[in-house]
């Protein structure tokens, strides 16, 4: 690959989650300390990115791929997410919040897979090319999260306004892009996006629990994005959105180690591994504090890297070992739909209900009761998965799939 187009990739990766990473994990915080919205409305807009990203797949799927270069996309997607975005800094009232930020994740969620085709279709060997130019989308995330944090906006509009002038840099830069042509052989069904081609799988008791457990997983996920910023501010800690971001630098070290863990655990151990990892860091949000007990934070903190590497990143390996080269993509595709759609929408409704149930009279919120919910979840999915999943596997994680969460 040429330097050039290595250096216009690793820019483009930066600017995607520098645009995702302004705005997501602050935007609970947002909507609670200006636009006084409910628990309910805080579940609602993180629900909308779940709504986009299952919309996303057809998109791409049956439009971009087969009509439009890639990269025009990606830009014309981006410039409209930064004209939402404007409308996102004007509004002042929660209860119009919902329907701009679906406008908005509407435009957003198709750049995820985009980004990454893009890529992939510029490297000759992806496996060896690609690990080093996606972790500039883990470092931009680093990096805007501790610009809110050291300038202390993360409950201010410009966390809006930062993301709308850097998607719209973003939206020009991609017309600069390396071409990437619609592929014009390529025959997608809407079987194929939904992974039904995948559903063979079921056949193996093991891979059905699994993607049970994946499904349910997210619901506690959910809490963490939606609620962790406003119940670490809450609790009294300092800077939230620096300390936070070490759970994104966890999870590059964890990520390091998975190849090494899978042969060494197999894939049940580290899958239950991930799962005791939310149960404990639930405990630790609940019971820690800004105080004496802001150590049990910075441990919830930093276990978001086993949390999500060793249950999401190793069952994405698992699924593809699983499923072998004929249906590889509509097992992933299937996975992506059922958890980051599916599982991640029911959990973002639920933990605005749960916010929503535990706010006192007076507005404030019993963190403790809130987040010991997701923890009987995790909890409840632990115990689904030690007595039903048989399998395993001990094979080495491929490389290349190291990189896809």
């Amino acid at each position: 690959m040429l330097l050039t187009t290595r250096v216009k990739l690793s820019a483009m990766m930066f600017l995607q989650f520098f645009v995702w990473g302004a705005w997501y994990g602050q935007m609970s915080k947002y909507l609670l300390t200006e636009l006084h919205a409910t628990g309910d409305q805080v579940g609602n807009a993180y629900a909308a990115f779940s709504l986009a990203m299952i919309i996303a797949p057809f998109f791409v799927g049956m439009i971009a791929d087969r009509y439009f270069a890639a990269q025009k996309v990606l830009g014309v997607l981006n410039l409209l997410g930064a004209a939402v975005l404007y409308f996102i800094t004007q509004n002042t009232e929660a209860d119009n919040f919902f329907y701009l930020i679906l406008a908005y994740c509407i435009t957003f969620a198709p750049t995820l897979a985009l980004t990454t085709s893009i890529a992939m279709q510029q490297m000759s060997t992806p496996e060896k090319e690609f690990p080093g130019i996606r972790v500039l989308g883990t470092v931009a995330w680093i990096i805007v999260t501790n610009i809110v944090g050291y300038y202390g906006f993360g409950d201010k509009v410009t966390i809006f306004q930062l993301s709308m002038y850097s998607a719209a840099a973003l939206g020009i830069f991609s017309f600069f892009l390396p071409d990437t042509p619609p592929k014009a052989t390529t025959s997608t069904s809407f079987s194929q996006i939904l992974g039904l081609d995948a559903f063979k799988l079921f056949k193996d008791r093991s891979f059905a629990i699994f993607f049970l457990s994946s499904v349910l997983i997210c619901i506690p996920l959910s809490f963490y994005y939606a609620m962790a910023n406003p119940s670490l501010t809450d609790g009294g800690m300092q800077n939230v959105e620096n300390k936070m971001s070490l759970g994104q630098a966890s999870e590059v070290i964890f990520m390091l180690l998975i190849p090494l863990a899978y042969t060494r655990l197999g894939v049940k151990k580290m899958l239950i591994v991930g799962l005791i990892a939310w149960i404990i860091r639930f405990i630790g949000f609940g019971y820690g504090d800004g105080g004496s007990g802001e150590w049990l934070l910075y441990i919830a903190i930093v276990l978001h890297g086993v949390c999500y590497d060793f249950f999401f990143v190793t069952g994405q390996i698992y699924t593809d070992n699983k499923a072998g080269e004929k249906i590889k993509s509509s097992a992933q595709g299937l996975i992506s739909l059922a958890t980051y759609g599916i599982g991640m929408g029911i959990g973002s409704k639920i933990s605005g209900i749960v916010l929503d149930m535990y706010t006192r009279p007076d507005g404030s919120k019993d963190w403790l009761a809130v987040w010991m919910v997701p923890a009987g979840i995790a909890a409840v999915v632990l115990l689904l998965f030690v007595l039903l999943f048989n399998d395993n596997t001990r094979s080495k994680a491929p490389k290349d799939e190291l990189v896809a969460g």
